[in-house]
């Protein structure tokens, strides 16, 4: 057990994790190249290793410690480093504080990793929404829109998609059966018809990949499809891509939901970036970019909202701007962008339980820092009177 200790507490276990975390950034910039941000930060920093796979292998080697195994070693060789060897005394009071907040940091950093979600509410001056998406992952819904009232979904998460060729859910009365997914795809036209090709996949930050997916529904009536079903038919650009010439109810036939009926109900595929529905509901009243004059450079955009909760009675106005967000039930909403012809805005929304602790850690290295400086100044000073 003191051997043990004795690793766990070692000054030298401090420096190896901190020179394999230099080596762990280092290597992760470099392949943001190839793999982009995202991918390297799930499979660098959110991991215990980095896995490399030969081609020709179905097996996996770790070649690098993770973000979370050498985070996790440099918490637990910190705490049990305070256990070991500091002593609650004044004259180490300031030391003590570093530390704890050093601890606090890696626990904040660690449940902000966990905890933390970011999506985007796209609003139309007028239009309103109670629910934000998400800008990485994508959802297949099916929505049973039989009642006039109500809409019952069952939404299936992107990685499930993926990563399955038949699909059952304890509310849905049929399986579904994946024929094939893209991570990125481009619409096209075959003949009459609306499919998808798929597009390598991008890793490049100012480029988006637009997930599709070819499915038919088994149900004990027979085949239901296939469907071809894409992020791309909620596009507001999609007809202008695939061809300027159609007449307007055909583009409109185009971009409407894939639906087929069983047992006498009506159901709906959509293939959609992730939703997450708020008990409230936000109504862009307008929508102001101003421009630096004689250009097209922004000078200022901002949009003015009506926060409205039936549960609570609220209703009222707020003004989002830069530097200006609405902070409200746990979420931060920011001024993220617009889209071209200024009449719908883009609004970031964080929801980040653990936002504070960054900024308390930071608070106690600076106190402890300042207390332990100031008290061998202090110490100094009055051996130097003496």
């Amino acid at each position: 057990m003191n051997r043990v200790l004795n690793i766990f507490t070692s000054l030298r276990l401090t420096v190896i994790c901190l020179v394999l975390a230099l080596g762990l950034v280092f290597i992760g910039t470099i392949a943001q190249v190839k793999l982009g941000l995202y991918i390297v930060q799930d499979q660098f920093f959110n991991s215990y290793f980095i896995w490399w796979k030969p081609q020709s292998g179905n097996f996996k080697i770790p070649v690098w410690p993770g973000g979370y195994l050498l985070g996790g070693l440099l918490l637990v060789n910190l705490i049990a480093a305070h256990i070991k060897r500091f002593e609650l005394k004044r004259k180490k009071l300031g030391i003590f504080i570093v530390h704890a907040g050093l601890i606090l940091l890696l626990v904040g950093q660690l449940f902000s990793q966990l905890m933390q979600v970011e999506s985007y509410m796209a609003i139309e001056e007028g239009s309103s929404k109670n629910y934000s998406e998400s800008g990485r992952a994508s959802e297949l819904a099916v929505v049973d829109v039989t009642d006039a009232e109500t809409d019952t979904v069952v939404a299936i998460p992107q990685k499930v998609i993926a990563g399955n060729k038949e699909i059952a859910h304890q509310q849905l009365p049929f399986k579904i059966k994946i024929d094939s997914f893209f991570e990125n795809a481009d619409p096209k036209l075959d003949g009459e018809k609306l499919d998808f090709l798929q597009k390598p996949f991008e890793v490049a930050m100012e480029k988006r990949n637009i997930p599709a997916v070819h499915l038919t529904v088994q149900t004990d009536e027979g085949v239901k499809g296939p469907f071809a079903l894409s992020n791309w038919q909620t596009e507001k650009n999609l007809i202008a891509i695939i061809a300027d010439s159609f007449t307007r109810n055909f583009n409109e036939a185009l971009v409407a939901p894939a639906r087929f009926t069983y047992k006498a109900r009506q159901y709906e595929l959509a293939l959609r970036p992730v939703r997450y529905y708020k008990p409230y509901t936000i109504q862009l009243l307008d929508f102001t970019h101003d421009r630096y004059k004689g250009t097209e450079i922004p000078k200022n955009y901002s949009s003015r909202v009506k926060l409205m909760r039936p549960d609570t009675g609220e209703n009222r106005e707020v003004l989002i701007y830069m530097n200006n967000p609405l902070r409200y039930s746990g979420e931060t909403y920011y001024q993220g962008g617009f889209e071209p012809g200024d009449t719908i805005s883009i609004l970031q929304v964080v929801r980040n339980p653990s936002w504070i602790t960054p900024y308390v850690a930071c608070a106690m290295v600076t106190i402890g820092l300042l207390f332990q400086f100031l008290s061998h100044l202090t110490a100094f000073a009055k051996k130097r009177i003496a």
